[in-house]
């Protein structure tokens, strides 16, 4: 099974080796035809502390490494 590789914005840099990323999906409801924007946060592994606020970068699913933390920075999406 393939893991899951998803992009998003970092919008909290304050824990050591980790970064709280806002990833932000969009969906057609089955029945109204609406669109709707789907905002969730996940937290993920930076070992070396690089990235900060604002940055856009890439996490992609891994073993666990917490509780919360099952994802990991995998680079930069410039």
């Amino acid at each position: 099974m393939p893991k899951k590789i998803l992009s998003g914005i970092v919008i909290s840099d304050k824990p050591d080796k980790t970064v709280t990323v806002l990833v932000e999906r969009k969906y057609q409801h089955p029945l109204f035809k609406k669109v709707i924007k789907v905002r969730k946060k996940f937290s993920a592994h930076d070992e070396k502390n690089r990235f900060k606020n604002g940055d856009k970068v890439k996490i992609i699913e891994c073993r666990p490494y917490s509780k919360t933390k099952k994802f990991q920075v995998m680079e930069d999406n410039k």
